[in-house]
């Protein structure tokens, strides 16, 4: 059996409770302030708390060693990070955590897309039933 700290559901499972927590936690901090500066307040959380987490680990790195396509993609990818930070915060500013968060998580159906049209990653039949059962639920929750 695989040790937690070396298996990608133990740390997969911890990402989905520290998001479901995300939502609720911003649910209620948002409440009388904009959203777009609710969501400046927690990126430089986050900034501090992984600044710390690498300090803490030894896992700098000179940036100078990272390649060129390295740096173009983790850009892009924070990029669309703060658009999606950006966004989420403004419609949960606007309506319902429990509707908002399961149309966020549309999210996984759309990495299921994209990984098979750009990275060529195939799911089983079973596995895009799955994915559609995923985007069923999560319109059957928003609308209801």
């Amino acid at each position: 059996m695989e040790a937690p700290l070396s298996s990608w559901l133990f740390w997969a499972l911890l990402s989905a409770g520290f998001a479901a927590l995300t939502a609720i936690f911003a649910k209620i901090g948002i409440e009388n302030v904009n959203s777009d500066f609710a969501t400046l307040i927690r990126t430089v959380v986050i900034l501090i708390v992984a600044a710390g987490i690498v300090a803490a680990t030894g896992h700098w790195q000179a940036p100078g060693t990272l390649s060129s396509k390295t740096w173009t993609f983790l850009i892009l990818s924070g990029v669309a990070t703060g658009l999606s930070w950006l966004c989420y915060f403004r419609a949960l500013q606007l309506g319902k955590a429990a509707q908002v968060a399961p149309i966020d998580k549309l999210s996984v159906v759309l990495v299921a897309i994209f990984a098979a049209l750009l990275l060529g990653e195939r799911l089983p039949p079973t596995g895009w039933l799955g994915i559609g059962l995923i985007a069923g639920g999560a319109v059957l929750v928003a609308v209801s």
